[in-house]
């Protein structure tokens, strides 16, 4: 879940580097939350034309089910003045798929603004939790982009990033990039369940289970024990499986 340093990032993007958003379109990816996303904000600086709210599972702040990997399908390249993608890309498989569709989707001459996490912070599946990336790795993933702002976290292990997708845009190709992988322990390119070992994965993943549901027993206010127990085994069965990889 988005941090307060992550809307005052978001804020500032908005502000500085879009420079109003008056008939501007803009898509929120992974919009899904308690409090509907960044729509608010957006609306804040006045005259958006339009914002759409993506992500994989319907909830507040969602006008749109859709898949991060298929945004250029769905809506078109270059559909979006702003991309907005807060606390994503830690959690897919392919975020080099993802980083992908944000710039393809992107207008040239558009913004894109991204918070994610850094090494440091603790495993959160959601119900999947794969990457953490560094202030260099940003460098590299949008160095086919025009640089912003490019931050960490003050509050938690975290980078903000904030870029401008140039009209002569040649994506960079970033085959072979590694970063740190979770549930790895180390950088790595891509995953490989049976590299690191189904031991290792099922500590892992069995760690972040009981993790959430420890911190869902102490600070949630409603108490439907076994709903939540149901819905994290689901999750923790939905993580074997990808071991397994179905």
């Amino acid at each position: 879940m988005p941090n307060f340093g992550c809307a005052v990032f978001v804020a500032r993007s908005l502000g500085e580097g879009a420079a109003g958003l008056t008939g501007l379109r803009v898509i929120e990816v992974g919009a899904r939350g308690l409090y509907g996303g960044y729509r608010a904000i957006a609306e804040l600086h006045g005259g958006v034309r339009e914002y759409i709210g993506v992500d994989i599972a319907a909830g507040p702040g969602v006008d749109v089910v859709c898949d991060a990997v298929e945004l250029t399908d769905r809506f078109g390249p270059g559909s979006f003045d702003v991309v907005i993608a807060t606390e994503l890309i830690e959690h897919v498989r392919d975020y080099r798929a993802v980083v992908s569709q944000l710039k393809g989707v992107c207008r040239p001459g558009g913004l894109i603004v991204l918070t994610t996490r850094s090494r440091g912070y603790v495993y959160h599946a959601a119900p999947f939790d794969f990457w953490r990336f560094e202030t260099c790795d940003m460098e590299r993933l949008f160095s086919d982009c025009e640089v912003m702002l490019l931050e960490e976290d003050r509050e938690e292990p975290g980078v903000f990033l904030s870029a401008r997708k140039p009209r002569d845009f040649e994506e960079a190709d970033l085959t072979g990039f590694e970063v740190f992988s979770v549930l790895h322990g180390r950088r790595v390119a891509d995953l490989d369940y049976a590299e690191m070992g189904r031991a290792r994965l099922v500590f892992v993943m069995a760690k972040a289970k009981f993790w959430q549901l420890g911190r869902w027993f102490f600070t949630s206010s409603e108490k439907d024990y076994s709903g939540m127990l149901r819905r994290q085994l689901g999750e923790l069965k939905g993580l074997l499986g990808l071991a397994r990889g179905r």
